[in-house]
C-alpha cells in the first residue's frame, strides 16, 4: 500500500519542520508550505489524503483556505486546523466550516497523531461506505437463485430478526464478509455501524487495547467494542483468535460488560456480533485449540455456506454480476461471457470460490479485447489447474499397473477428496468413511496424505 501524503501549511518554519520531522518518521510522505499560493500549486501537483492548516497566516488566513478546500475535495479530505491563538469561538467556526478537528499550539505528539490516525480511518470507512452505497442493497444479497442459495436467504432474513451471536463458517473465498453485511442490512439496526475486526492484523502487543479502547484522563481512543456500539461487529476468522484474546471475547460475550484500558467502568456491550472462519471449529474446540464455552456462545445462529461448486447453476449470473460491478466500480469496459465459456466455468470446481471467480472477471475485463469472452480465453486461464487435473485422474485410472498400486492410487485420490469434504477434520472424515479414526490416521500416514 502506498504511505498517506500529507500537507502541512504554516508560516512558522518550526512548526513546519517539526511536524513534518514527527510524521515522516510515522511513515507519512509530507509536503509543507507556508502560505496559501504555495499551498494551492502543492495540492495541484499531489492530492493529499490530509492537511494540516493553520489559522492565521499572513497572506490568505485558513478558515478561508478550509472552506475553499471543502468545497474542492468534500469529505474526501480532512483538514485539522492549528492554531497558538486558539478560542472556542474559533474552534467552533472551523468545524461548522468543515473541519475534521482543531488542535492548539504548543502542539502535542501524542494528540496530533492520534487525531491525525482518526481522522483517516474516519475518512477511509466513509469513502468505503460510499463506494458500497454505489451498489443498491439488493446486491448485497447472495448472488444466485438456485434452491440453496435462496434456503440460505431465508434462513438469514429469519436470523436478521434476531440479536444472538452469528457463526459463519464455509471455505476460503466465500464471501463471508458479504452474508455478515446481509444480516446487518435486513436487521433493525441497519442504520448503525458495521464494524471489521481482522484478526489477522491484530498486533500481539497492543491487541487488547485495540478491542477495548484506552481511556486516559484528558482523551478516550475508541477500541472496536466502542465503534460497533448499537450497531454489528464482524470479526473476520475468529479460528486465528489466540488463547488470550479468545478468553477476552468470552468474557465480554458473557458478561455483555467491557472496560476500556486504563477504566475502571463497564461499558454495555449492546452490539450484534457475527463472527466467521475458513476452520472446522469443531475440530479446533476437541483439538483444545478454541475454548468451548466461546464457541457455545458464538454458536447461537450457526450459518454454513456452501462452496461454489455445490451451486454451479448460480455462476453465470455471478460472472454478470461481477462483469457490471467492475464496470460500475472501476470503469472497466463490458464485456460478454458466451454461452459455451459459461459450460466451461459451470463444471470447473472453483477451488478458490467466489473469490477466484471475482479474480477471474477482473482479470478478462482488463486483459482482453473482444466484447466476447471466448473458450479459448477461459481454457488459457483454467488450463494449468485443468491439466493437472487431468493426470491426476490418467494417474487413477491407469489400468496397466498391478493391482495393489492401483488400489493405492485410487485410495489416496478418495481419502484426499474425502479429506477436502471434511475441512481437514480426521474425526469427521472417519464418521464419513466409516472407519476407526487410529486406524484413518495409519492409512493416511502410510499413503502420504499430509494433514497440514
Amino acid at each position: 500500500m502506498s504511505k498517506r501524503h500529507i500537507i502541512v501549511v504554516d508560516d512558522e518554519p518550526e512548526i513546519r519542520n517539526l511536524v513534518q520531522e514527527i510524521l515522516e518518521d510515522e511513515g507519512f510522505t509530507v509536503d509543507v508550505a507556508e502560505n496559501a499560493i504555495k499551498a494551492r500549486k502543492l495540492i495541484e501537483i499531489n492530492k493529499p489524503n490530509l492537511i494540516l492548516l493553520d489559522i492565521w497566516m499572513p497572506d490568505i488566513d485558513g478558515i478561508t483556505l478550509l472552506k475553499e478546500w471543502k468545497t474542492t475535495f468534500g469529505q474526501e479530505v480532512p483538514i485539522i486546523m492549528m492554531s497558538g491563538h486558539g478560542n472556542v469561538e474559533t474552534a467552533v467556526e472551523a468545524t461548522r466550516s468543515g473541519a475534521y478537528d482543531f488542535i492548539e499550539k504548543p502542539l502535542s505528539t501524542a494528540k496530533l497523531l492520534l487525531i491525525i490516525r482518526h481522522a483517516l480511518e474516519s475518512t477511509s470507512l466513509k469513502n468505503e461506505n460510499l463506494i458500497l452505497s454505489k451498489i443498491s442493497t439488493s446486491k448485497l444479497e447472495p448472488i444466485g437463485k438456485s434452491k440453496l442459495i435462496n434456503s440460505l436467504k431465508t434462513k438469514i432474513s429469519r436470523i436478521a430478526n434476531h440479536d444472538a451471536n452469528v457463526l459463519i463458517q464455509g471455505e476460503s473465498g466465500i464471501n463471508k464478509e458479504m452474508y455478515a453485511r446481509y444480516i446487518h442490512s435486513l436487521s433493525s439496526d441497519s442504520d448503525k455501524p458495521f464494524i471489521i475486526m481482522n484478526v489477522s492484523t491484530l498486533n500481539k502487543k497492543n491487541a487488547e487495547n485495540k478491542i477495548l479502547g484506552i481511556e486516559t484522563k484528558n482523551q478516550i481512543e475508541e477500541g472496536f467494542f466502542d465503534k460497533a456500539l448499537g450497531g454489528t461487529l464482524f470479526i473476520s476468522d475468529i479460528g486465528e483468535l489466540n488463547a488470550s484474546l479468545q478468553s477476552l471475547l468470552f468474557t465480554a460475550l458473557k458478561t455483555k460488560k467491557y472496560t476500556r484500558t486504563g477504566s475502571s467502568e463497564s461499558i454495555k456491550m449492546e452490539m450484534r456480533v457475527i463472527v466467521a472462519t475458513r476452520h472446522d471449529i469443531n475440530y479446533l474446540v476437541n483439538e483444545k485449540k478454541f475454548l468451548d464455552e466461546l464457541y457455545y456462545l458464538l454458536n447461537v445462529l450457526p450459518i454454513n455456506l456452501p462452496p461454489l461448486r455445490d451451486h454451479y447453476e448460480d455462476i453465470p449470473e455471478m460472472l454478470e454480476y461481477y462483469v457490471n460491478y467492475f464496470v460500475e466500480l472501476e470503469s472497466l469496459r463490458y464485456r460478454k461471457f458466451s454461452v459455451s465459456s459459461q459450460n466451461i466455468l459451470r463444471s470447473y470446481k472453483w477451488p478458490g470460490n467466489e473469490s477466484e471467480l471475482k479474480n477471474l472477471v477482473q482479470r478478462l475485463l482488463i486483459l482482453g479485447s473482444e466484447e466476447m469472452i471466448n473458450t479459448e480465453e477461459i481454457e488459457t486461464y483454467l488450463g494449468d489447474s485443468k491439466t493437472a487435473e487431468e493426470k491426476d485422474n490418467m494417474e487413477i485410472l491407469n489400468l496397466d499397473l498391478p493391482l495393489r498400486d492401483a488400489r493405492e492410487n485410487f485410495e489416496k485420490a478418495y481419502l484426499m477428496y474425502q479429506l477436502e469434504k471434511a475441512n481437514g477434520n480426521v474425526s469427521k472424515l472417519a464418521n464419513q468413511i466409516g472407519i476407526e479414526r487410529t486406524h484413518l490416521y495409519r492409512k493416511l500416514k502410510m499413503l502420504g496424505i499430509n494433514l497440514k
